[in-house]
Formats: C-alpha cells, sequence, structure tokens
C-alpha cells in the first residue's frame, strides 16, 4: 500500500502588522500631551513667580525654584512617556525607545520628590497635601520598580511598573478633567453643605479631583495589566 504523502512543514509564521488605527490611543496622547504642555508650561519659562499659576509660599524661598523644577522636569516625562507607549517604535526603533525610557527615569524620579517636598505647602488643604505626597510615593516607587526590573531583565514585571508609574504621571492631565466634574457637583450645595463658603467648597473640589484624578487611573492600569497578562506573547515581548 503506498504511504501517505508527506505534509508540509510549516514556514515560519508572520505576524501581522498592526496597523495604528489598532492603537488608538498613541496618536490622541501625544495630541493631549502637545495641548497640555502648551496651555500649563509657558508661565513658568519666564521664572516670574507672579506668573506661577500656584501661588509660591513668600515664607518658603525654595518653594518657587522647586515647583518649576517639578513642572520641568514633569513636562520631559509627559513627552517621554509618549514614544514609551509607541508599540511599532518600540519594535521598530529599540535604541529610541531604551533612550526615551532613560530620559523618563531620569526625570520622573527627581520630579517625584520634588513633588513630596512641595505637597504640604499646597494652598487647599489636607486632603489635597496628603493626596499629592501619597501620589509622589507611589510615582517614585513604581519608576523606581520599574527601572530595577528593568536592568534585571525582567520585562514582564518591568512592564507592568512602568504602566503603573506611567497612569500616575498622567493623572496630572486627568485631574484638569477631574476638577471641572468636582466643582460641578460641588457648586450646587455651596449654600447649604459649605454654608456659603466659597474657600472650602474650593478646598473640598481641589482635594477631592487629587484623590480622583490618580486612583481612578492606578484602577484603570491595574485593570489593563491584569487583561493583557493572559497573552503569553505580551509577557515574552521585552520593553526594555
Amino acid at each position: 500500500m503506498p504511504s501517505a504523502p508527506a505534509r508540509p512543514e510549516p514556514g515560519p509564521r508572520r505576524r501581522t502588522p498592526v496597523v495604528w488605527w489598532r492603537r488608538p490611543w498613541v496618536l490622541p496622547l501625544a495630541v493631549v500631551c502637545a495641548a497640555f504642555l502648551a496651555v500649563s508650561l509657558p508661565p513658568y519659562l519666564t521664572f516670574d513667580p507672579g506668573q506661577s499659576r500656584v501661588a509660591p509660599r513668600a515664607d518658603v524661598p525654595w518653594h518657587y525654584p522647586a515647583l518649576v523644577a517639578h513642572i520641568l522636569l514633569g513636562s520631559v516625562v509627559l513627552a517621554a512617556s509618549c514614544l514609551q507607549v509607541w508599540p511599532r517604535l518600540r519594535r521598530h526603533r529599540p535604541h529610541v525607545h531604551r533612550w526615551s525610557g532613560r530620559a523618563y527615569v531620569a526625570a520622573a524620579l527627581p520630579a517625584a520628590l520634588l513633588a513630596l517636598a512641595v505637597s504640604p505647602l499646597g494652598a487647599m488643604g489636607p486632603a489635597q497635601h496628603t493626596g499629592n505626597a501619597l501620589l509622589a510615593l507611589l510615582w517614585f516607587g513604581c519608576t523606581l520598580a520599574g527601572y530595577r526590573a528593568a536592568r534585571a531583565k525582567r520585562f514582564a514585571d518591568h512592564r507592568a511598573w512602568m504602566v503603573r508609574s506611567f497612569a500616575l504621571a498622567w493623572s496630572i492631565v486627568a485631574n484638569r478633567a477631574w476638577l471641572v466634574i468636582c466643582f460641578a457637583v460641588a457648586s450646587p450645595a455651596l449654600d447649604t453643605l459649605y454654608g456659603g463658603d466659597e474657600e472650602l467648597m474650593l478646598q473640598a473640589a481641589v482635594g477631592a479631583s487629587v484623590w480622583l484624578s490618580w486612583v481612578v487611573n492606578l484602577m484603570l492600569a491595574e485593570r489593563w495589566l491584569r487583561r493583557t497578562r493572559a497573552g503569553p506573547l505580551r509577557r515574552r515581548e521585552p520593553l526594555g
């Protein structure tokens, strides 16, 4: 009886290229980053305390320089983060990914420490102080853990920690939206809940927006990580 013809061996499996519209966050993220920096950064490039949108503490001489340094470093972080989450750049220009990642870490670590230093000097009360301080500590810790994981070539851990760091870094952008929402919620209760005290209402809205901006971002990051950990190909892909 003639033997069955041998099956041809399968060739190498080709990866289907990912078109830009399947990564819908890349272009909008860059646009939002550019718009945010265009609006927020210029007053601090003058190095004039009178132009600051955060009132400097006259009794703390280092407050304004620390605030400006934090904002300038944070601007580098936001710009570098747009490159870090660009999958095509990571695959085809890994050296650019590595260098932008180093720029991110080099700016994020001191920016987080400066945020921790200035957080007790905010004018909007304990909710703002504690929210910003805890944000700064978590941002520093996640960024440092991501850097150390990359150095140890634990790329799955590196990816997870840097996703958390990214979420915390972008809380400053999310804060603007949450602030509008919190004001809209608090304003109708000005005469009842806050007894007509606008300062008290402002403190409550700002404090709530600070907490919501990073807690919600971090929850979304954790949910995204849980969903993407199931793919073995994603776990093996180096990000550093």
